[in-house]
């Protein structure tokens, strides 16, 4: 007894996922039953499924790894449902059981594993081809085990959700909420991303900067939410002139970033970027949805740098980006002039 405990303890302290815990505790109790076969099962009740999760055969009875069967025609919802955890008489008391005819189960004794919320997850079971009896204390010991399991369930699950929740505050960390774009800090990342990969492959790095000419106008007029509104349409219209690997930020107000890669260091850059120039110009042209409102949109202010990666810096790339931005703007100025 005292080795069995100390195999227990070390079982439980060294398992580091929920097959490490299993399989030596199926192991032990196959020792404490004398049954063939024992095996940890997950119920999809939504489905109605049940599936082998994790099993050891050591003998004639073998119930396979993957197995999926249907819920209603099993042992395990049997013995829930009739409150009958263990019977080494299968072939009489659930003579209509497809599924034990078919394995061959004539001993049979489960106990089932929950969540910490009650809700079924699965059962923990043990099977024979042959009568066996069980003893009170195997009987404890599948409980017991049971037991582990759903801590170690629990525990699994709880990691999860910590990941899942700090996954999702380091998404929102780097994303626009208004418009679910990049943010300022997010697009300081992809910067330096694609400049070394500008580096390593040899080509320019094109950076647009993009201002919304006349947003205040709007949202002076129609109020924030309209003003709101535009800018979500102009993200939309904005992300879908992007080409593949470009990227699109919002660095705050009515002021966009687009960056990507551009042709090889050896061809014409200048002309890239003018082309990158002309499509978001374009693409921000139309008419658009602000609250009750529609407005028909002359355009942004849109500079793009065209820049050697082995040369300029991020700040470099911004500020040329800007420049840029701001002599279109000029030029659209005087081109409104009378």
């Amino acid at each position: 007894m005292d080795s069995f405990f100390a195999q227990l303890s070390d079982s439980v302290h060294g398992a580091r996922t929920l097959e490490e815990l299993t399989r030596p505790l199926l192991q032990m109790l196959e020792a404490v039953t004398g049954l063939e076969s024992t095996y940890l099962t997950t119920v999809d009740l939504a489905e109605g499924m049940q599936h082998i999760v994790y099993s050891r055969n050591s003998q004639d009875l073998q119930i396979p790894e993957g197995l999926s069967v249907p819920w209603g025609d099993t042992l395990c919802k049997r013995a829930l449902d009739e409150g009958r955890p263990y019977t080494d008489n299968v072939g009489e008391v659930w003579a209509d059981s497809e599924a034990a005819r078919l394995l061959g189960i004539q001993t049979y004794v489960s106990t089932p594993v929950r969540t910490d919320d009650g809700a079924l997850y699965g059962t923990l079971c043990a099977a024979s081809s042959r009568r066996r009896p069980l003893s009170p204390q195997a009987g404890h010991v599948l409980k017991l085990f049971a037991g582990l399991i759903e801590q170690h369930v629990a525990r699994e699950r709880l990691v999860e959700q910590l990941q899942r929740a700090n996954a999702e505050l380091q998404a929102q960390a780097l994303t626009d909420a208004l418009t679910g774009l990049m943010n300022r800090r997010a697009l300081a990342l992809e910067l330096s991303r694609l400049t070394s990969l500008a580096q390593r492959t040899g080509s320019w790095l094109l950076a647009g900067a993009i201002d919304l000419d006349g947003f205040k106008q709007i949202n002076d007029s129609h109020g924030h939410d309209a003003g709101d509104e535009f800018l979500r349409g102009i993200a939309r219209k904005l992300q879908a002139a992007l080409r593949a690997g470009d990227v699109l930020a919002r660095m705050g107000g009515d002021e966009f970033v687009v960056v990507g890669l551009g042709p090889k260091l050896a061809e014409d850059g200048a002309g890239a970027a003018q082309l990158m120039r002309q499509r978001l110009a374009s693409a921000t042209v139309g008419q658009y949805a602000a609250g009750a409102h529609v407005v028909d949109y002359a355009g942004a202010s849109v500079g793009v740098a065209c820049l050697d990666p082995q040369r300029a810096g991020a700040e470099e790339v911004l500020r040329q980006s800007d420049a840029a931005m701001y002599r279109d703007k000029l030029a659209r100025r005087r081109a409104a002039a009378p």
